[in-house]
């Protein structure tokens, strides 16, 4: 029997947000355990080489790691297959490229390029609220940090404007009716919209009902949800399409009126 956890993963079995080729090639990158789950990141190499066309090979890419040339967070990264996950910065210092990973309205991973005073901090989805062991209250967030003595203001899914350098939040953004949300999970992964209704199920999951700015409403898991700022100003910058999700005939549409058809 084989012990231990998988060390290989195969392309058809990668997570189709990578946008990985079905034809080109057996094996896909394995991220490695971080921060991010293996089916909610988006590996360094995968970035380099299919994203942002700096490698051709993963040898490439190893190479541009190995020489300290990439930063997540803040901090240099020399794993190719690091998990880089929803809000975190990717930097490449040589190159001045600063980059957050959001979702598209698709659900893919997009590289949203930020400027340097956006590039400083990060919003973090808190996962839970506890006392530890020597009765010192935890504050857990969606990328596994561990913030101590937190605000008491701070509940589950709330979300916290981290400064990266410091790794100390700033600003609270609570998690209530009528706070700017994206969905980062589900079939509406990516949507940006206004919570309007949050149906508690005991048992089971929790039910959020979320409007875009069009005016269409849609629900999803409580867990999928992600509070990006209050009122109608989100607190980072969002990717093009304002997170509005368009049905086949609208982008057909628009991909008349641009001559691609």
């Amino acid at each position: 029997m084989p012990r231990g956890p998988k060390k290989h993963l195969k392309r058809l079995n990668a997570p189709s947000h990578w946008n990985l080729g079905k034809m080109t090639g057996v094996w896909a990158p394995k991220p490695s355990a971080g921060p991010h789950k293996q089916r909610e990141c988006v590996p360094l190499c995968v970035i380099l080489r299919d994203r942002l066309k700096y490698a051709l090979t993963n040898k490439e890419c190893v190479q541009i790691c190995m020489e300290r040339c990439v930063k997540v967070d803040g901090k240099v990264r020399t794993d190719h297959n690091y998990p880089a996950g929803f809000m975190d910065i990717v930097e490449l210092d040589k190159c001045g490229d600063r980059f957050r990973v959001l979702y598209d309205t698709k659900g893919r991973f997009v590289l949203h390029r930020v400027d340097k005073a956006e590039a400083a901090y990060k919003l973090c989805k808190i996962k839970k609220v506890f006392i530890s062991g020597k009765k010192i209250p935890v504050a857990v967030t969606h990328d596994g940090r561990s913030i101590r003595y937190p605000d008491p203001d701070v509940k589950a899914n709330d979300s916290v404007k981290l400064d990266i350098a410091t790794n100390k939040f700033s600003d609270i953004i609570k998690f209530e009716i009528g706070a700017m949300v994206m969905l980062t999970g589900g079939r509406n992964a990516g949507r940006i919209g206004t919570l309007m209704h949050i149906e508690k199920h005991e048992g089971s999951f929790n039910i959020v009902t979320v409007k875009d700015a069009k005016g269409a409403t849609f629900s999803t898991r409580l867990h999928n949800v992600f509070v990006i700022g209050s009122g109608n100003t989100p607190d980072v910058s969002i990717p093009k399409g304002r997170g509005i999700k368009k049905n086949i005939l609208q982008e057909r549409a628009e991909a008349e009126l641009r001559g691609e058809l």
